[in-house]
């Protein structure tokens, strides 16, 4: 064999050789590359709201309108002087329309044994940051009967809310303590398992959910969030 055929034969080697590390190194990336592990991460909090929406309902009851439209004008500035004495200001205080029914003028109007022939029922509604003054306030609602005024039974169209609306001032931290409460249970399999926990292969935020406490402290609000992460597994 001369020294040309030689170096050829040399060249060749050489590069078969190169062809097998890579192919080898691809399959073994390949291989990498499917061996992850997908984990969850939780992070809880518990806050007070920053915000109340307090409706008051009353209702009034007269044989004109003219009268029945004194009877609401009543009832608000009544609501109101209450209000402003507790402390809320006049902008956290709104009125809504009323909502008038006619007694004579409904299907069964003949059974209907009220003396009144307008009812109306009218909402004076306080939203505001200071959500101690709604709780303590509402507590001495029931003056407000001695003052005259009809207060209507709780209802589920208007009931009192209590929100957080600082949810973006949290989120960050919260998105961390996800995230790192998945690193540790990402570390946890992988030590049963030999092995090691790489980079992130794959990450998804869930929603942040806001809920009550409990029943008794709508006050008082549950704030999670669960992300979910996968992680390489190397050895």
């Amino acid at each position: 064999m001369n020294r040309l055929s030689l170096y050829h034969s040399l060249i060749l080697g050489i590069c078969i050789a190169i062809a097998g590390i890579s192919i080898g190194l691809g399959f073994y990336k390949g291989r990498a590359a499917d061996r992850y592990v997908t984990v969850k991460g939780l992070a809880e909090r518990e806050v007070n709201a920053d915000m109340a929406i307090w409706p008051i309902t009353f209702k009034v009851a007269e044989n004109d309108l003219a009268s029945l439209q004194q009877g609401v004008d009543s009832g608000r500035e009544a609501i109101k002087i209450f209000l402003l004495d507790a402390g809320f200001s006049e902008n956290e205080v709104s009125f809504s329309a009323p909502s008038i029914i006619d007694t004579e003028a409904q299907q069964y109007a003949g059974r209907n044994e009220s003396k009144y022939r307008y009812i109306a029922e009218a909402t004076v509604t306080t939203r505001t940051g200071d959500v101690e003054l709604v709780r303590k306030t509402m507590e001495d609602s029931g003056k407000l009967i001695g003052k005259g005024v009809v207060l209507a039974a709780k209802s589920w169209e208007n009931p009192t809310e209590f929100l957080f609306t600082s949810l973006n001032e949290i989120k960050p931290a919260m998105i961390e303590e996800a995230t790192k409460d998945a690193r540790g249970a990402a570390e946890k399999f992988a030590q049963d398992s030999g092995s090691q926990v790489g980079k992130i292969r794959n990450a998804s935020q869930g929603y942040f959910s806001i809920s009550d406490r409990d029943r008794n402290s709508p006050e008082v609000k549950r704030i999670r969030v669960v992300t979910t992460v996968q992680y390489y597994l190397v050895d």
